[in-house]
């Protein structure tokens, strides 16, 4: 007789193997979530009355591989309007960064901006707001159809045609999240929780995208001793100006809202001496620099930078200008403009786009410069909390 056990054992390994079975791919790893910074305010609101309510919260998400191979963790910082969501995979399903990287033995953990998502944000303070779907196509996903900047009719990694009505699209827009539009308010929420995260789980490498690109430098700042290195894709920028949204004031201490340490110190931020130069052709934006002897970012010094530029992206007119910005102020940026490696017509979401798994090997030589390798280090119940 034969065993039934046996058999249907021996009937699911022939199922596994015969090429129609796709079972979910991805290293082993432990998931868990946490919340740091905020506090507590007392406000009245109805139909509750006065009260305490925590503000301010950032919500921490942290997958650690069952071997972890990599002495830092990466965190991974979304930009405006966005959820940690970008980085777990695709919008089809593919496989995304924090996938890629939790293979390679690194700690991923994810964060929730303040005011974001599962952070929550209280109505009524600052002003929150939700782009419409227009603006995402014209900056993400139908750039050629707009093409509001030289470089947009270069977008061709998009996976569909990017309208309403498209399986991939639809699915990037329904991740889109109101933002809080206070860019002081939000730095500042930002700031202090990254500097609360880094002092739970200590050292790591940030991994910041668009408008997270200045808490980086903000949390490196105060904390240079947590932060290892910073990733930027695509940071907000130029510095100073606002060029995305042509409004005219951008960030008073070059590249962030909030004060930077330069060394000669800055008082008031009017204090730092600019000069515009001039665009070296006409697809892309003038610079705003440092004049004269440039203040040096002497707390970012030590900290090693990778800029990451997409050819398509509006970023791709005036990425070039931050990274100027950044090597005046004696900072130790490398800049990685994709088309001169070989890999053209990205957007600005790259890590989503068809081509998302082409390039990131070129991440992953800037991460291993930077990040020790000691050997296997088992998951543990006694690891810092």
């Amino acid at each position: 007789m034969v065993n039934l056990g046996i058999l249907l054992g021996l009937l699911a390994i022939a199922h596994a193997g015969d090429g129609h079975h796709h079972a979910p791919s991805g290293a082993l790893h432990r998931r868990e979530y946490f919340y740091v910074g905020g506090q507590y305010v007392n406000i009245s609101q109805p139909p509750f009355g006065p009260g305490l309510v925590l503000a301010g919260q950032m919500y921490v998400e942290r997958l650690t591989p069952a071997y972890p191979t990599r002495q830092y963790p990466l965190v991974l910082w979304p930009g405006a309007g966005q959820t940690g969501a970008n980085f777990l995979n695709t919008p089809d399903g593919r496989k995304g960064w924090a996938s890629h990287w939790l293979e390679l033995g690194y700690e991923i953990v994810i964060v929730e901006q303040p005011e974001r998502g599962r952070s929550g944000w209280l109505e009524g303070q600052g002003q929150m707001g939700n782009p419409p779907i227009e603006f995402a196509q014209a900056f993400f996903t139908t750039t050629r159809e707009f093409n509001w900047w030289p470089q947009a009719r270069l977008h061709t990694q998009w996976p569909d045609s990017g309208h309403v009505g498209d399986a991939f699209s639809d699915q990037f827009f329904a991740s889109q999240v109101p933002l809080q539009l206070n860019k002081t308010r939000s730095e500042e929420y930002n700031r202090a929780a990254g500097i609360a995260l880094l002092e739970k789980i200590g050292p790591a490498i940030l991994v910041t995208h668009s408008q997270s690109g200045p808490y980086g430098w903000g949390v490196a700042d105060s904390r240079p001793d947590l932060v290892k290195g910073i990733l930027a894709i695509e940071p907000e920028g130029p510095p100073f100006v606002d060029e995305t949204l042509q409004t005219g004031a951008g960030r008073p201490y070059g590249i962030a809202t909030l004060p930077l340490t330069y060394l000669p110190r800055v008082a008031n931020p009017q204090e730092i001496s600019t000069e515009t130069h001039p665009a070296p052709s006409m697809d892309f934006n003038s610079c705003t620099l440092q004049a004269s002897v440039p203040r040096q970012l002497v707390r970012l010094l030590k900290t090693p930078v990778l800029l990451v530029t997409a050819e398509a992206s509006f970023h791709a007119p005036y990425d070039y200008c931050t990274v100027a910005y950044l090597e005046q102020a004696g900072v130790r940026v490398r800049w990685l403009n994709l088309p001169d490696h070989g890999f053209f017509g990205n957007g600005h979401f790259m890590f989503l786009e068809k081509n998302n798994m082409a390039f990131v090997h070129l991440l992953d030589s800037w991460l291993a410069s930077v990040v020790a390798s000691p050997g296997q280090r088992p998951i543990s119940n006694n690891r810092r909390k």
